[in-house]
């Protein structure tokens, strides 16, 4: 397959800090959360365990051969999970951006807004539904009073 000038070079999420932290430590989070309380949500204990076999060969995979070249290779599967695993997340972020820009969004310019603050401001405006609600109103009055005639400003003489 390297004569067109590609070649698949397989993900091993197994070889990342963060499938080794969750491997590692799961075992551990599940006890003390149901030590806790009542423990994780269900849905949330199986994104863990989905995303821990994401991407290994040893929990299957599609044999993949190319017509031309026969040339065959090994695609693991995927665990399409939408909490624990940035691979899957960045795939679904990237289908879900596709079918908007060419299904559902006009053909017109966007422009992207995106408000950010320090961390310690973004705990209080979690615990202050009020005070978030607030923040947000005068960040759109902000951004909607900005002119519409591509963001020129008339000069006053």
């Amino acid at each position: 397959m390297e004569k067109h000038g590609w070649s698949y070079r397989r993900r091993q999420p197994e070889g990342t800090v963060l499938y080794e932290a969750v491997r590692d430590n799961l075992a551990t989070l599940l006890v003390e959360a149901s030590e806790v309380g009542r423990g994780l949500p269900r849905y949330v204990e199986r994104d863990f365990a989905r995303y821990l076999e994401c991407g290994v060969l040893a929990h299957g995979f599609a044999r993949v051969r190319c017509e031309s070249c026969k040339d065959e290779l090994l695609v693991a599967f995927s665990c399409k999970g939408r909490g624990v695993c940035p691979s899957c997340n960045a795939k679904r972020t990237h289908v879900t951006a596709a079918r908007l820009v060419e299904r559902v969004l006009p053909h017109v310019p966007y422009r992207q807004w995106t408000l950010s603050f320090p961390h310690r401001v973004r705990w209080v405006l979690l615990k202050d539904v009020g005070l978030l609600s607030d923040v947000l109103t005068l960040f759109l009055r902000a951004v909607f009073a900005r002119p519409r005639c591509g963001g020129r400003r008339k000069v006053l003489a």
